[in-house]
C-alpha cells in the first residue's frame, strides 16, 4: 500500500483491493447509467459478489435494459425496491435528481450505507436528506473507470464507520485507484481527475491534427497519438519517475523533441492545463454552494 503525507493517507490500487475481501453483500444502484454499470462490472470481475446480489433502479427503460444485458443483474423502475433490497447502495444519478431520490428512499433505506458519486452534492445535503445518523460516503470518480483505469477520491460523513470506508476502497479498487481526502479537496479532484479525461482527449485530438498537418493519414495519426499518451502514462506510473525526469530522457541536445517542447512552452500549454484545473475546480465549488 502506498501512502501520501497527509492526515488521510489511504491509497489503494485495484489488485490490492481485489485480493482483500469478498464483500458478499447485496448492492443497490440508484441510477443505471455508465458509471453505475462500470462499478457493477468491476465488482463482479473482482469477485466481490454475484450478479443476483446486485439491483439497479432507473426511470429510463433503455438504461435498465442495458444494465441487465451488460451485468446480468436485475433492474427496477422503483428506487424503493432497491432501498429495501440492498445492504448498501451507490447513488449514481444526476445531481439535480438527488433530492427526489433521497425523499423516496429516506425511510426504507434507514441504517444502510450510501455511497454517492453525484457530482458536487456535499455530504451535508446527503445526510440531511436521509434518516438521522445516516452513513454516507461521497466519491468523485472519473470516466476511465469504464475501462478499470479510474482515479477517484472519497470522504466519509460523520457517521460513516471504518468498515464503510474499507468497503468503499474495495469497490473503487475494483475499477482503479482511490485516495481518501477531506471533503474540501474533492472540488480540486473534480478539476483534475474528474474533468481531466476531457483535457487529455483534447490533447490526443490536437496531436492527431498535428500529424495530419504533417502528412499522416487521420487513422494512423490518431492511433499514434492514442498509443503515445497511453505509453507515456504507463511509463510514468510504472517507473515512478518524475515527469520532468522522463521528459529530459526524451529531449536530446539540439534534437527534435526539445524544439517541440519549446513550441509548447511558447504557446503557454503548461499554464493552460493549470488554468483548466483551476476553472473546473472553481465551477465545482460554485455548483456545490447551490446544493
Amino acid at each position: 500500500m502506498s501512502t501520501v503525507n497527509s492526515p488521510y493517507p489511504l491509497l489503494r490500487h485495484g489488485p490490492t483491493c481485489r485480493a482483500m475481501a469478498k464483500l458478499n453483500k447485496k448492492i443497490g444502484f440508484f441510477g443505471a447509467g455508465r458509471m453505475a454499470t462500470a462499478l457493477a462490472r468491476g465488482i463482479l470481475d473482482a469477485d466481490l459478489c454475484r450478479p443476483e446480489q446486485l439491483l439497479a433502479s432507473d426511470v429510463e427503460e433503455s438504461q435498465r435494459k442495458r444494465f441487465e444485458k451488460e451485468i446480468g443483474a436485475r433492474s427496477s423502475p422503483l428506487n424503493e425496491e432497491v432501498a429495501t433490497f440492498c445492504d448498501l447502495a451507490i447513488l449514481a444519478v444526476k445531481p439535480n435528481h438527488v433530492r427526489d431520490v433521497l425523499t423516496v428512499i429516506r425511510r426504507p433505506f434507514a441504517e444502510r450505507l450510501l455511497i454517492s458519486i453525484a457530482a458536487g452534492v456535499p455530504i451535508s445535503s446527503l445526510e440531511n436528506g436521509l434518516e438521522e445518523r445516516a452513513r454516507v460516503i461521497r466519491v468523485m470518480p472519473n470516466t476511465p473507470a469504464l475501462v478499470r483505469c479510474g482515479a477517484a477520491a472519497y470522504t466519509g460523513g460523520q457517521y460513516a464507520t471504518p468498515d464503510d470506508l474499507m468497503i468503499t476502497e474495495v469497490i473503487l479498487g475494483a475499477v482503479g485507484i482511490s485516495f481518501r481526502l477531506p471533503e474540501k479537496m474533492l472540488d480540486a479532484v473534480t478539476g483534475l481527475s474528474g474533468s481531466g479525461p476531457a483535457y487529455v482527449f483534447l490533447m490526443i485530438e490536437a496531436l492527431s491534427d498535428g500529424g495530419v498537418e504533417m502528412g499522416l493519414s487521420r487513422d494512423i495519426a490518431l492511433k499514434l497519438a492514442e498509443q503515445t499518451v497511453l505509453g507515456a502514462a504507463k511509463l510514468a506510473l510504472e517507473t515512478g519517475k518524475h515527469p520532468g525526469e522522463l521528459k529530459d530522457m526524451v529531449t536530446s541536445p539540439g534534437g527534435t523533441t526539445i524544439e517541440g517542447v519549446r513550441a509548447l512552452e511558447e504557446a503557454g500549454v503548461r499554464a493552460a492545463f493549470m488554468s483548466a484545473v483551476r476553472a473546473a475546480t472553481e465551477k465545482s465549488r460554485r455548483l456545490g454552494c447551490h446544493k
